[in-house]
């Protein structure tokens, strides 16, 4: 048994895909299934904010790429919204300050239907987080998964519209977070009666560090019984 590290590649079938939307871009994305059995459930990863670095390769983005698929029997969807570069390569068009990204999400929906995925979950971080929340409340999406969710560009009538819908919510929210604490947190989303915030004790905006729990608390939200996740594989991984 070998320990699963930062750097580890768990089995999938991996390749890339593009994403098309309704405005006419191509985005660049990756998609990562389970190899030997069809995936349980779907994440929709909505990155940070491209123009402080985020991209679809931002460090717990790319963990979860790697190892959910085997781990959890989890279909990872990842891409770069509009104008965003990564290692990965760029998606066509230019930042659109969380306005022009609703079209993003849109369409990494439409391939989540084109493939015939199964019970997709958004997973956003950060900017992501209200990229989810303003545009992802669809009637094909089971839930969302907010890291360290800055509440910035998302409004209370936004929230309003997950209380309505009846849909899970899942705020994990740093101790240490730059932008909104758990206390404050837990004000914030207490408009969504069902919607649930997790602190994480001594974790900053990046969760460097956390990607651990950060993971375990995905997968408990989606699928319910499978975290912790485990630290150690037997065989196939990369380096």
């Amino acid at each position: 048994m070998a320990d699963i590290r930062a750097n580890t590649v768990l089995p999938a079938s991996r390749r890339p895909v593009t994403l098309h939307t309704a405005d006419g871009l191509q985005l660049v994305g990756e998609l990562a299934l389970p190899v030997d059995a069809p995936p349980v459930a779907t994440l929709v990863l909505l990155h940070p904010l491209p123009t402080h670095g985020g991209m679809m390769d931002s460090h717990l983005f790319r963990k979860a790429a790697n190892r959910l698929p085997a781990l959890a029997g989890l279909a990872v969807l990842r891409f770069n919204t509009r104008g965003t570069a990564s290692p990965q390569g760029r998606s066509e068009g230019e930042f659109g300050g969380g306005e022009t990204e609703k079209y993003d999400v849109a369409a990494a929906l439409d391939l989540v239907e084109y493939e015939n995925l199964p019970s997709p979950w958004l997973v956003g971080w950060s900017f992501g987080t209200d990229l989810a929340i303003r545009y992802g409340c669809d009637p094909s999406v089971v839930g969302a998964v907010l890291l360290s969710p800055p509440l910035r560009f998302s409004t209370d009538a936004d929230l309003a519209g997950w209380a309505k819908s009846g849909k899970p919510l899942v705020a994990v929210v740093p101790e240490l977070d730059d932008y909104l604490r758990p206390a404050e947190a837990e004000k914030r989303f207490g408009v969504v009666p069902q919607a649930r915030v997790i602190a994480v004790p001594k974790a900053k905006h990046l969760f460097v560090g956390f990607t651990e729990t950060v993971l375990d608390a995905i997968v408990d939200a989606v699928v319910p019984g499978t975290a912790p996740l485990p630290r150690t594989w037997s065989a196939g991984t990369e380096e």
